[in-house]
């Protein structure tokens, strides 16, 4: 079973870093995509970055030039190193997997959240 853990939220102030880890578990052999998104009060839930299988990255408009997605394959792990924070970026970042399986199956798994605010 698939489990997606998020960790490195926290406050900062306008203008100030945070890296945002997500550690996954319980991978099989299936191929995977991985993803940021967050969720701020009242509003939907937003893409913010992804990264695919094969490496290629992918940014919303809000935080290209900002925000870095990477991973480490060995430690099953994807980072998400947010510069020059704004007030709004404040949400919920949630960690998510798409799982491609073999024979056409997918699912996808999320995490529970880790909380960023950032004051002007």
């Amino acid at each position: 079973q698939v489990q997606l853990v998020e960790s490195g939220g926290g406050s900062v102030q306008a203008g100030g870093s945070l890296r945002l880890s997500c550690a996954g578990s319980g991978y099989t052999h299936c191929s995977y995509d991985m993803s940021w998104y967050r969720q701020a009060p009242g509003k939907e839930r937003e893409f913010v970055s992804g990264i695919d299988s094969d490496g290629s990255t992918s940014y919303a408009d809000s935080v290209k030039g900002r925000f870095t997605i990477s991973q480490d394959n060995g430690k099953k792990t994807v980072y998400l190193q947010m510069n020059s924070l704004k007030p709004e970026d404040t949400a919920m970042y949630y960690c998510k997997t798409v799982q491609k399986c073999s024979r056409g199956i997918e699912y996808n798994v999320w995490g529970q959240g880790t909380q960023v605010t950032v004051s002007s």
